[in-house]
């Protein structure tokens, strides 16, 4: 039988270099000494039915920043997390009500700088077994799988654009089904398939 994680963990033992949220968006000149503030996102993958799937959120529609964007369970480190992986742990249990010691920490991807000024590094973490899934209502307004193959197949992606701030960004996709992926978190996903790929 073949192991449906290999191909991840084959991945993760390969380099690849840091993303941002201006890669495709070579004319952004960046401030320097910009401050930026560590956070940790958390990449949840469990096998079901013998597939490995990643559980993603769809974020609240009435938040301040990114409302109803698809994201990973995820935020900032707070001065009590030991660090970045411990707050995208932490986070994941109150966004998601994955328990902490449910999840084998199987790597971290290169830390990915946003457009709200954060390092974030994306964990990846094994669920190793079944939990109830009880979203944070006032983050959270939906929690789905998507499988793994489907958001590390290259061929899924596509490049976007839009009007932001009086200039024209691009961004990558990678659509499943009702759910636009875009942003940091179809880039993050772009550089784990790009190792997955390589």
């Amino acid at each position: 039988m073949i192991d449906p994680l290999a191909p991840l963990l084959t991945a993760l033992g390969r380099e690849t270099s840091a993303s941002s949220d201006f890669d495709l968006n070579p004319d952004v000149v960046l401030p320097e000494g910009r401050t930026l503030r560590p956070a940790g996102v958390l990449i949840p993958v469990q096998v079901l039915d013998g597939v490995a799937q990643v559980i993603l959120t769809k974020r609240s529609s009435h938040l301040k920043h990114h409302p109803g964007q698809i994201a990973f369970p995820g935020g900032k480190q707070d001065e009590s997390d030991a660090d970045v992986i411990a707050a995208a742990l932490r986070e994941a249990r109150e966004e998601i009500g994955l328990p902490s010691e449910n999840v084998r920490v199987l790597g971290a991807l290169p830390a990915h700088e946003t457009v709200t000024s954060f390092t974030m590094t994306p964990v990846i973490g094994l669920v190793e077994r079944p939990f109830e899934i009880i979203p944070e209502l006032n983050e959270v307004d939906e929690v789905f799988h998507v499988p793994l193959a489907h958001v590390t197949d290259l061929s899924r992606f596509s490049i976007q654009g839009r009007r932001w701030r009086g200039a024209s960004r691009h961004y990558y996709t990678v659509p499943f089904g009702p759910y636009y992926i875009w942003g940091a978190t179809a880039r993050i996903l772009r550089g784990l398939a790009e190792r997955m790929s390589a």
